[in-house]
């Protein structure tokens, strides 16, 4: 499924260039994806577009300054880990991320199932939440965010 939303920001710039769900999941097919990949990254791709939509009618002002914490309770903790906290942490610190974006990327890495979420797959989650939102990072943020995990040192929460 990764490979595909990776495929989908890299070919198509702006997520309104995007061809209909069905023409899509053809051209992915033609392109040599799997059907059931295809069907996963596509309700995963419009659960992403729906709960921004959701988010988009909240009042962004009043969260735009806010100078809150937030908790993590066990269960998102455990499924998170350490690595996708502290890097959901330093995004949000860049202002890469509001809070309310800090919320649906940890819905969205929620809804992977997967214990805990891999830092390269939070990555791509974070840049489909901006693709998805016409936004793109800065130079050096898309160098952190696209770059191999290996290059760096893991990222700690203190």
């Amino acid at each position: 499924m990764f490979d595909i939303l990776v495929y989908l920001y890299e070919t198509y710039y702006r997520p309104d260039a995007c061809p209909e769900p069905a023409a899509l999941a053809k051209k992915l097919s033609a392109v040599g994806f799997d059907d059931v990949e295809i069907s996963e990254a596509l309700v995963w791709l419009n659960d992403l577009t729906a709960m921004a939509g959701e988010m988009a009618g909240v009042e962004q002002a009043a969260t735009a300054a806010s100078t809150g914490t937030r908790f993590y309770v066990e269960e998102e903790q455990d499924a998170l880990g350490t690595q996708a906290i502290g890097f959901i942490a330093f995004l949000e610190s860049a202002r890469v991320l509001s809070p309310l974006q800090r919320e649906i990327v940890i819905e969205r890495a929620l809804a992977l199932e997967e214990s805990p979420v891999n830092l390269g797959k939070l990555k791509i989650i974070v840049l489909m939440l901006l693709w998805s939102q016409g936004k793109e990072p800065d130079a050096l943020m898309f160098d952190d965010l696209f770059g191999s995990d290996e290059e760096q040192a893991p990222r700690l929460l203190h």
